[in-house]
């Protein structure tokens, strides 16, 4: 499995090593050594999501508050998504900063963020399905989102396509705004509340 840290630091991009044959193929898409080697712990899971969605639907930009978050680890088992992992731990040295890895059926990557980074993603085609083993439990009280057409994230969206956006998220703020009011997390707690996590 190849690791690769993205630009947004805690988050990073796992690629499986695919061994196919006649009939089909097979991947470890998740490894808890190579995530320890990455993070520098292991993932708690405490529940597994999926989402469905028809090409042109854009979630997020999704966080939890810290502590404790809610650190991800997500793939792409059909279709094909843009993911978009954002920093918007206020105080951090790249806070403004986005990252996008694309998740498909052809190099069925993975991506892991930790808790305190924003999430989001733009299906490419009908059916396009991520799964999701997060450390936490849904807490709608301790979710919030920031609005994934704020100019000043400038997410890499391709032309021509039109976009479905839930109501929630059509009414999240923009990063500033949200900034303002205090809704984001602070770097010094997510590094505060990640040391205590280490192996």
């Amino acid at each position: 499995m190849q690791v690769r840290e993205l630009a947004v630091p805690g988050a990073f991009e796992f690629t499986p090593i695919q061994h196919g044959d006649d009939r089909g193929l097979f991947l470890e898409w998740f490894r808890v050594d190579a995530l320890r080697g990455a993070a520098g712990h292991a993932l708690t899971l405490s529940q597994a999501n999926m989402s469905v969605s028809r090409a042109g639907t854009l979630r997020g930009i999704h966080f939890a508050d810290v502590p404790p978050g809610q650190a991800k680890y997500v793939t792409c088992p059909a279709g094909a998504v843009l993911d978009f992992v954002v920093d918007i731990r206020v105080g951090s040295p790249t806070f403004g900063a986005v990252d996008v890895v694309r998740l498909d059926t052809v190099d069925r990557r993975a991506v892991y963020l930790s808790e305190g980074i924003g999430h989001g993603f733009l299906a490419l085609e009908d059916g396009s399905t991520l799964s999701y083993l997060c450390s936490t439990g849904y807490a709608p009280g301790r979710e919030h989102g920031v609005h994934p057409l704020d100019p000043a994230l400038a997410l890499a969206l391709p032309d021509g396509m039109d976009f479905v956006l839930s109501d929630k998220d059509s009414a999240a703020p923009t990063l500033s705004q949200a900034a303002d009011s205090g809704l984001l997390p602070t770097w010094a707690a997510c590094r505060e509340f990640i040391a205590t996590l280490a192996d």
